[in-house]
Order: C-alpha cells, then structure tokens, then sequence
C-alpha cells in the first residue's frame, strides 16, 4: 500500500475495502461547501415534501372513521380534493428541489474536473511517460461523476430519508405506539444486510472502474492516429478487435455481477420489510378485532409503515451507494493529491531580461520512479516493463523478458534503445542505469552549441532539462547565473523555446497551432514568422489558407511542413534560448534545404543547443558536444575533434562525410 497524506489508497491487486473516515467525508463536503445556498434550498423541499407525505394516510383515516360513517358529503368533496393537492404541491416542490439538486451535482463536477485538470497541467513529463492516457480520462470522466453521485443523489436521499423515518415514526407513535415498537424491531436486520452486502459491492466497484480503464487505455492506444495506423499498416484489425472484446467482455460480466449483487440486497430488504408488514397488520387486525382503535388508523398506519419501510430501504441502501461513490471520490483525491516532481518556491524569481548564458554544473540526471507519484493502478517497480501493458497484458513477475534478465534497462521510459546501436565494433551498448553522469559545459548568450553522438547517449535527455521537464538528479543548471530551481516556471518557459523531432500539432487551425505560442500575434506577427520558417507560401495556397485544419497530430500535413509550422511557432513566440532536434534525415531534400535556411534565421541571435544531425550545423557552431553513454566524452571544434581521432572522428567518417562527399 501507498500512503497520501489523509488516506490510503489500494493497489488494484488489493481489493480490501477502505473505512469511511471523518477526514474522508470532511474532504467530500468541502466541494459542497460553495453551494450551501442551493442545498439549504434542497433542505425546505425535503422538509416540505417530508411534511406533505404525512397528510394523505390522515385524509384517508378521517374518511374512513368519520366522513363515510356520517354521510357527509361536503367534507368528502373537501378530502377528495385534497388528496389531489397533495401530489400537485410535491411535484411542483419536487420540481424546484430537481433544480437545486442539479445545480449541485453539476457544480460539483466542474469543480472536480477543472481541479484534477489543473492538477495533471502541473504534473512532470516522468508522469505522463508512465502513465496510461486511457486511465487519466477515466479519472476525469467516470470517477468524476460517481463522485459526484455521492454529493447529489446519495447524500440527499440520506437527508431526504432521516427526515422522512423521523417525522413519520413521530406520527405513527402518537396513533399506536405498541405497533410502532413492532415496525422498529427489524431495524437491525436492515442495518446487517446493508454493511454486510454494502463491502462486497464496493469492492466490485473498484474492480469495474480498473476494468473500464483498462479498456479505455486501449481504445486510446489503437484509435489515436498513429495506432491506428499502425494497425493498418500491419493488418491487425481483427486481433484488435478480439483484444478489445476481452477487455469489453470483462467489463460486461463485472456489470451484471455487480446488478446481481445489487438486485440480491434489495431483494433481501423487501424480504425483510415483508415480514414488518405482515407483523404489524396481523397484531392491528387483531387490535381492530378487539376495539382498541379504528378501521381508518391501522389504514393510515398501513400507509404510514410502507413510508416508512421505504425510507429505511434507502437508508439501508445509502452505505452501500455512498460507499461505492468513496471508491471514485479516492481515484479523484488520489491524482489531486499526487507529489509533482517539478516544483516551484515561493520566492521564485521571475525571469525579466535574459541574455541567453547557460550553465551546466555537474549535471547527473537518471529515470527512477517514485511510485508515491505515480497512480497506484499502474503498477511500476522501476522498470520499464513493469509499467502496465495495454496490448499485451501482464508482464512476467520475475522482471525477465525473453529469459534474459531486465536489471540493467531502467534508463530511459521514453525512448528504447537499439541495442545494436553501436558506434564501434569494441563499443558498449547504450543501455545503462545513468542517463546523464558528470555533464558540464557553458554557453555563451549568442552562441551555438551542437550536440552529437550514437542514438541514446542522452542528448535528448540532456535538452529536457532546460525547460525543467525534469530536474536534474545532481548538480545545477543556471541560466544567467539563476539556478533553475529558484527561478518561475513560467517566465522559464517563456525564455526558452523548443523544437522536438517528434513536432505535435492540434487538431486545430494552422492559425491556432501557430499562435498557442502567442495568443494575442496579429496576423501581421504571424505570417512573418512563417515567412521566416519558409511555410508561408505553402500555408497561403492551401484552401483555407491559415484556417486549414492541420488534422489530429498535424497528419494531413508532410514531415517537413509541420516541421517548418513547429519553427513558426518558435519564431512567434520569440524565446532566449532556442533547443533543437535539427532532425532532417528522413525528409526530401527540398524540405530539408527549406529547413535548413528556416534553421539559421530562427538561430541568429540567439543561444542555441542543438542535436546536430548535419555537418553545416556542426562547422556552424561555436562549440560542439560529443556524448555517449550518458557523459560528454570529447568537446572542441570540428577541427579540435577531428585531431583527436576519437568517436567524433569515427562519427564523421560513417556519417557526416557521407554529407560531405
């Protein structure tokens, strides 16, 4: 188990059910709080129509021990006609508590969503490495509105039935109160039905939500864009299918056997208050039988007893609901109340004019998981594989794969590295436990730093530190001599602008997607700064022009055009310090030379890292970094580097040259 402050969550692998605290339903009531106005509101109806409820079986008694006996036709007419009252004022105050009722039950989910929302904004980029898209939108969706069940529906008809037990055992006692006592005996049984079933259904609750879970994660996986493309490429439609009606399969059965539980409590309820009714019309009709009181008062206290009855049902089925809805309200909390990685001081500096220097000082950085901040469903021990698997379901307990022990591949959740991804015959593979050991070097406001290496030597990993997607593991990094912890995550980002090879656009307008960089650009701002990535001309011949829709991930675009619209969106944003995936191998050489001339009009100026995958940036740049294995191994010019005739060398003759020649 993993705790959180006030309360303990399970692991889905332990189903035992949680106690209901007074911290717990503290915590629920403080997002009731803002609507005190509308649930004091909701507290008149119920009074009113708790009220209204005893007045019928009293009309019915008056009839049949006076009006009828007497003849009187007047006071008949009068009953008769406020029988027909009754109903009407319920459901117009049944009406205006509906309206309340939804005002809360609502408010409480866009609280609950804008919160969790914000919360997960404010999470590291470790966490969403780790964690399942499927199970953050079943957070945000499904455990939002059981929670939200629980404040709207459940605790209301707790209030609503309280009231109702109390004022109806009132009247029932001043009409008779020996067989009021014979109502009240089998109260106990309601209670012992209810906590004995009210655990077993919670526990099927918490089962459901981590089954829909698991099948929303798949959905997520095989419906996005690049899934399903993936298994159209690979013509695995029909497994998916199969794969998807396991999972649907599971959901399904967890459903009806959480209504077979469900319909077997309520069963047993009415079982229970069958055996009430027979007592207490059995020892009435013998009250009757005897004269101890009237054919109209065991009448009224017959419908006053199936109130009752029914109020004690709801009461004994409100753990059982309340109990089920705690199970979403602690997913809810438990994402609320997850540790962030990136955390920010309170006396942080705001970053105002920056000249652009940049510092590593001993920079060790590497991929550990702390699972306190990560969600207890998915289940991660550190490694990589130990993540929950969509597709392929559980992993080996043992942690091999293969038959081959997985100990030494911890590094990197992002990215696998190819094993054979050699740079040399003699050369180590880049799996490691470090992803970046020991990194320093300084760059000057202005200049240009080229970072290169095999794949997996951490030069990714080396640029995700600037911006603070993550913090280093040892050592400093300082930007104009400010560490970076100590300055605002805001105006950080605001200084520093990034381009990854992997370029994310919304299923948006170009227009949107190139001013999220900038909000208030006008167009004027906007097309120079395509006009500067060299895409304005593309982006003007489109049908739309700015207003074509990119489509999801920017797939309606080529390569090199979401590329270019990626360094627009850097320009118009207008950043310090420029980081740079210059990935440009997999495009034509139109796109690239298009590129490439984008690239050093987005530079000028400014401070620039980038992961150089030409020789021209190279020769270009001020200094380069040559990593491998998570440390910087050689450093100097492209001459500097060539005369040391070491991996940079070696670089250049199986890569670079081949550019050259």
């Amino acid at each position: 188990m993993q705790a959180h402050g006030w309360y303990t969550y399970v692991h889905s692998g332990d189903q035992k059910p949680q106690k209901v605290t007074r911290e717990l339903l503290r915590r629920i009531f403080v997002y009731a709080q803002p609507y005190r106005r509308e649930i004091g509101g909701m507290l008149a109806t119920i009074l009113l129509t708790s009220g209204l409820a005893l007045v019928s079986p009293l009309i019915f008694r008056e009839m049949i021990d006076n009006v009828l006996p007497a003849k009187d036709i007047n006071r008949l007419v009068l009953l008769a006609l406020g029988l027909l009252l009754v109903p009407l004022l319920t459901g117009a105050i049944n009406v205006a508590q509906r309206r309340f009722n939804s005002t809360v039950g609502e408010g409480v989910i866009y609280d609950l969503r804008v919160t969790l929302f914000d919360r997960l904004q404010r999470m590291s980029l470790r966490f969403f490495t780790n964690t399942k898209i499927g199970e953050l939108m079943s957070r945000l969706n499904n455990d939002v509105v059981g929670a939200q069940n629980a404040i709207s529906n459940t605790i209301v008809g707790i209030v609503t039935n309280t009231i109702q037990t109390a004022a109806i055992l009132a009247v029932m006692l001043t009409l008779e109160w020996r067989l009021t006592l014979v109502s009240v005996l089998i109260m106990p049984l309601f209670i012992l039905a209810a906590r004995k079933l009210g655990a077993v259904l919670r526990v099927i609750a918490r089962e459901a939500m981590d089954l829909n879970a698991a099948m929303n994660a798949h959905m997520n996986e095989t419906l996005n864009i690049g899934g399903a493309l993936l298994v159209k490429l690979f013509g695995r439609a029909p497994e998916e299918v199969n794969r998807f009606r396991q999972r649907a399969k599971a959901v399904s059965d967890i459903g009806i056997r959480r209504a077979v539980v469900g319909s077997t409590f309520f069963i047993i309820i009415g079982l229970v208050s069958a055996v009430g009714t027979a007592l207490v019309y059995g020892l009435g009709g013998y009250f009757v039988i005897e004269d101890a009181f009237t054919i109209g008062t065991i009448v009224a206290f017959g419908s006053y007893l199936g109130i009752l009855y029914s109020a004690l049902q709801g009461l004994a089925g409100a753990p059982v609901e309340f109990s089920t809805s705690l199970v979403s309200f602690e997913r809810v909390f438990e994402v609320i109340d997850l540790p962030t990685d990136i955390i920010e001081k309170e006396d942080a500096i705001v970053l105002h004019e920056v000249s652009g220097d940049l510092e590593f000082d001993n920079v060790t950085f590497n991929y550990n998981i702390d699972e306190t901040k990560l969600l207890s469903e998915v289940k991660r021990y550190g490694k990589m594989d130990n993540v929950t698997a969509v597709l392929s379901g559980n992993q080996p307990k043992d942690g091999k794969k293969n038959g081959h022990d997985d100990t030494d591949h911890r590094r990197h959740p992002e990215r696998l590295v190819d094993e054979s991804d050699s740079i040399g015959p003699a050369t180590l593979t880049q799996a490691r436990e470090v992803a970046l050991e020991s990194i320093s070097f300084k760059v000057s406001a202005g200049q240009l730093v080229a970072l290169v290496g095999p794949s997996g030597a951490g030069k990714t990993t080396m640029t995700y530190l600037i911006p603070r997607l993550y913090d280093p593991t040892k050592g400093v990094i300082r930007i104009d001599g400010h560490n970076l912890r100590d300055v605002t995550l805001d105006s950080l980002a605001a200084q520093i602008g990034m381009v990854t090879q992997e370029t994310y656009l919304f299923h948006d307008t170009i227009r949107t997607n190139l001013t999220y960089a900038k909000p208030d650009a006008t167009q004027a701002e906007i097309e120079a700064a395509a006009r500067a990535a060299n895409i304005h001309d593309f982006i003007t011949e489109l049908p739309e022009g700015y207003d074509t829709i990119a489509g999801e991930r920017g797939y309606r675009l080529s390569g090199g055009e979401k590329q270019r619209i990626a360094l627009a969106r850097v320009i118009l944003k207008d950043p310090r310090i420029l980081v740079l995936d210059e990935a440009t191998s997999h495009l034509d050489s139109e796109s690239e030379s298009l590129i490439q001339e984008a690239l050093k009009r987005v530079m000028a100026g400014r401070t620039s890292i980038v992961i150089a995958h030409r020789l021209s940036t190279i020769l270009a740049a001020d200094l380069t970094l040559v990593m491998d294995r998570g440390a910087i191994v050689e450093r100097g010019t492209h001459e500097e580097l060539l005369a040391l005739k070491g991996l940079y060398a070696h670089l250049y003759e199986t890569q670079f040259n081949r550019e050259k020649a």
